[in-house]
């Protein structure tokens, strides 16, 4: 039985979370932390902080809230030898810096979508990579997201640029040679992926990766209807995760 703690336990995901772990056999929500008492505590206890836990009470923390409280979660894991799942994104360079030195001292699952069909459809990407002249990627998700572009677009184009770079091909240039408008061909990535990103009310999160040669198309597109589809992926990291010292990044080693 593994027990968790949910960081930013009173957000939609946090809640989300807490309803769709709550319901597997060998999963025990034991506590959601947040600075706000959450409305449905999903039989868990409610703590305002980490500091506010009492560690022998669980195994691992689970944080979908900021990229500061994902490093204070990391420290704090670290300090206790407790396993740690992040699924925010959007950290900063010293932000990641202070997640890996915390995986240091003990487990650390990060991934940019906790969504298994985001996962394969990246894998598939990276396939489609050396057979394909051009690829661009579409992101779309609510409009309460702060960052841009996603954490899994840029995951996934890093994957593709690896893909290309390991066939031995060359970077992609931009055919356009004139925007009418500046920033309208999307944001260039290593190796020339373009991605667009989309913000609006009523998504959830969504990606189309479209590849393109002569003749013919390729599209690959997932969509995550409901923040729900994110508690598969989770469950698998928490599982995985242990308070040994290691920083795994993405779902991708735990699918086979």
């Amino acid at each position: 039985m593994k027990r968790v703690v949910i960081v930013g336990g009173a957000g939609r995901m946090g809640q989300a979370l807490a309803s769709g772990l709550g319901e597997l056999e060998d999963v025990r929500v034991v506590t959601l932390v947040d600075l706000h008492e959450p409305s449905v505590l999903h039989g868990a206890s409610f703590a305002s902080s980490l500091e506010g836990v009492d560690d022998a009470t669980l195994d691992v923390v689970v944080d979908f809230s900021s990229p500061e409280s994902a490093v204070v979660s990391a420290q704090w894991c670290g300090a206790h030898a407790k396993g740690l799942v992040i699924g925010t994104t959007g950290l900063s360079e010293t932000q990641r810096a202070s997640v890996e030195q915390a995986a240091t001292k003990t487990g650390i699952v990060i991934a940019s979508n906790y969504s298994v069909g985001a996962v394969l459809s990246e894998r598939f990407a990276a396939m489609a990579a050396p057979y394909f002249d051009r690829v661009e990627i579409v992101e779309l998700h609510h409009d309460k997201k702060l960052d841009a572009p996603s954490g899994t677009s840029l995951s996934t184009a890093r994957a593709i640029s690896d893909a290309r770079k390991a066939a031995g091909l060359a970077g992609m240039v931009d055919p356009t040679t004139r925007a009418t408008v500046a920033g309208s061909r999307g944001a260039e990535l290593d190796e020339g992926v373009k991605i667009h990103s989309v913000r609006l009310p009523g998504l959830v999160a969504h990606q189309e990766i479209l590849f393109g040669a002569i003749g013919e198309g390729l599209t690959i597109r997932h969509d995550s209807f409901e923040r729900s589809s994110f508690v598969h992926g989770v469950a698998i990291a928490l599982r995985a995760v242990s308070s040994q010292p290691s920083l795994t990044i993405g779902l991708d080693s735990f699918i086979s």
